[in-house]
């Protein structure tokens, strides 16, 4: 009798005028580093908004690659300017609401048992560190992560040396993943990778004159019609969201005025 009376309470509230209804998921496409932290800024979210936010994590070219094909996203972070400048050059997203909302660090890293050791400056011996093994990175061609390595380590002046001896990774947690299983003695990934995973170390911080800054742009996308897209992004700047990503080891960039 009280689960039926339970029941009729329910069904008499759904049927009721201005009844509430879940709100629609705001779908994230974002780069692979940024996997923790976001998760923790979207539950953040939903439990100040009601509103879910479900997320797909990868390689910033391989997620605006998929936009552009189709993939329903309401909001695009990259981990670099050069893939939403190419979403926005197939007018993928909504320029108006584009932002740039973090920053981050170059490091070496090695499994955290290594004893490995390497002063960090032009015409380092990195290949020589690297003894018979491969240099974990993302893939230099296309991932931001990669292209962030291969122009620090050529503006260092060493890229030939070890151009021949990469491990590449379809993203940076790839990267990240071979030298965490001993599969590389050594790997370049951002700061906030190292420091998500125990199973490896910083051997040091690669020089930020060496490379492009590393930015995280965001934006709307155009095909969306959700409208928690924008409130999503916007609240990706307040303080509740920036305590976690300075939390996670991200710099956050200042609001525009």
């Amino acid at each position: 009798m009280h689960s039926r009376r339970a029941f009729l309470a329910v069904a008499a509230a759904v049927a009721a005028p201005g009844f509430a209804r879940a709100a629609q998921p705001v779908t994230v496409f974002a780069a692979a580093s940024l996997q923790e932290s976001l998760t923790a800024a979207g539950a953040a979210w939903t439990a100040r908004s009601g509103t879910p936010v479900t997320f797909s994590f990868g390689a910033s070219s391989a997620i605006a690659r998929q936009i552009d094909q189709g993939a329903p996203a309401d909001v695009f972070l990259s981990a670099d300017d050069e893939w939403m400048d190419w979403l926005a050059g197939r007018n993928g997203i909504v320029p108006a609401t584009r932002r740039r909302l973090l920053s981050n660090q170059l490091v070496l890293i090695a499994p955290a048992g290594s004893k490995a050791a390497l002063k960090i400056g032009p015409g380092m011996a990195l290949a020589r560190a690297l003894g018979g093994g491969r240099l974990a990175v993302a893939d230099p061609a296309s991932v931001p992560a990669g292209k962030y390595a291969k122009a620090s380590l050529t503006r260092l002046g060493i890229w030939g040396t070890v151009e021949s001896r990469l491990l590449p990774g379809e993203n940076v947690r790839a990267a990240l993943a071979y030298v965490a299983r001993g599969e590389a003695p050594l790997g370049i990934v951002y700061a906030t990778d190292a420091r998500a995973e125990p199973k490896v170390r910083v051997v040091g911080v690669l020089p930020a004159s060496s490379h492009p800054p590393i930015v995280y742009p965001a934006a709307v996308m155009a095909r969306s019609r959700n409208s928690g897209a924008a409130s999503f992004l916007g609240f990706l700047q307040e303080p509740q969201a920036t305590a976690i990503f300075r939390r996670y080891g991200f710099g956050v960039l200042a609001r525009p005025g």
